[in-house]
């Protein structure tokens, strides 16, 4: 049975009302007393369908969620920093409604001419988004003639306008970011090339379990690193002094450490770590001269000799995934081991693909995104995608091939 997806470009989209859902959930920061995008990386991925759409002779609408406003309108969380970004990036102007849906949106999606922008104010300013109400989902449907999905990082949502509004546009389709982002994750999924080094960074092993269920079948190497690594240094027996470690990672750490030695998966955990007093002492900071952490200390990074062992580890690889970073990379002291394996990374001759989050945002401050063949614009989809899960923003776009006898 072979599953596909309808793709942008098989679409007729002349002088059409074509709907985008987007994911410009970017982080903003104040400027003034306005605010403005702080990473444009989400809507700079998007660009390259909406361009298309344009060129296809169509009228843009563009729908999107902007943090958590529960349901009700919040300045805070206005879309208007992202059309501000958005217009200067399409060289055009954007026009942000004052509401997502209603009489005054769905009469400016009529009057629209070829090429014109509308970007829907914040979905989420309405609790039937996250609802998936059909009341809501009818509202959308008004305002277009063809459904675009290609806003990975929601899939894993089942919302109005990622899983409601497909089911009753009949012309829909994926694109051209999200026909990427499968690309590059399919593949990785169903069989990717070896020796496949797993490299999982963060704080709880919980976030991460399911991926290292999946892929303990199919790696060759496990690399953890982050405060989720403490969890598997208590689990072995090594002292981790004040670090992150709750018992119940402890107990999911033992489970993958088990699950690890039946495959004769090899388990790579920090040799040595950059520790301090507290979590913002910046002063008190040392690098441990072997495994464990002493009872006053708390782990904030890997040391060198982890480094090294990490680098060693990517030799041979074929592919590599990571995601999470290896320390509190965002305090410059204790950013040395995310950024040095980020280089080794980049170093490798394997396929190197990074899962979003914080992964992709030290890449960016290293300059080296250039050197990855793919970051995942998806965060949590991504990591849900990777564990085999069913995502209902795709499930209802997809078309099933069954195999002929």
């Amino acid at each position: 049975m072979k599953i596909t997806y309808p793709k942008l470009t098989e679409l007729e989209l002349k002088n059409k009302r074509v709907f985008i859902r987007v994911d410009f959930n970017v982080p903003l920061k104040q400027s003034g007393e306005t605010y403005v995008v702080s990473d444009p990386r989400r809507i700079e991925e998007a660009l390259p369908t909406i361009r298309y759409v344009i060129e296809q002779g169509g009228k843009v609408i563009l729908g999107s969620h902007l943090g958590r406003p529960k349901g009700q309108p919040n300045p805070k969380y206005s879309l208007e920093p992202v059309g501000s970004y958005l217009s200067n990036a399409l060289g055009k102007d954007v026009l942000l409604t004052e509401d997502c849906v209603g009489d005054a949106p769905r009469g400016l999606s009529h009057q629209m001419r070829v090429g014109d922008v509308m970007l829907l104010e914040n979905l989420r300013f309405h609790p039937g988004e996250e609802e998936n109400s059909p009341e809501f989902v009818a509202r959308l449907a008004e305002l277009c003639d063809v459904y675009v999905s290609d806003a990975f990082g929601t899939l894993h949502r089942a919302h109005a306008s990622t899983e409601g509004l497909p089911r009753v546009i009949k012309h829909r389709a994926i694109g051209l970011l999200v026909e990427k982002e499968l690309k590059f994750l399919s593949p990785l999924r169903e069989n990717p090339k070896r020796p496949f080094v797993l490299m999982m960074g963060g704080s709880k092993v919980s976030d991460k379990i399911g991926i290292l269920d999946f892929f303990l079948s199919r790696v060759d190497t496990v690399v953890i690193g982050g405060a989720m690594a403490y969890s598997f240094l208590n689990a072995k027996g090594f002292k981790v002094g004040k670090s992150l470690c709750e018992e119940k990672q402890v107990q999911l750490a033992r489970k993958i450490i088990k699950g690890a030695d039946a495959r004769n998966v090899r388990l790579i955990l920090p040799e040595d770590h950059v520790v301090s007093l507290a979590f913002g002492d910046t002063q008190n900071v040392s690098v441990t001269q072997g495994i464990d952490i002493p009872d006053d200390k708390l782990g904030l990074d890997i040391g060198p000799k982890t480094i090294s062992k990490i680098g060693a580890a990517l030799q041979n690889a074929e592919t590599v995934f990571w995601n999470g970073p290896m320390g509190v990379f965002e305090e410059p002291v204790f950013a040395k081991g995310t950024f040095e394996v980020a280089k080794l990374v980049a170093q490798s001759k394997a396929v190197k693909l990074v899962g979003g989050g914080d992964s992709a945002a030290a890449i960016m401050q290293a300059g080296l995104e250039s050197s990855f063949d793919f970051i995942s614009t998806g965060g949590g989809a991504t990591l849900e995608y990777l564990e085999g899960k069913s995502l209902p923003g795709l499930k209802v776009l997809e078309i099933v091939q069954k195999p002929q006898i």
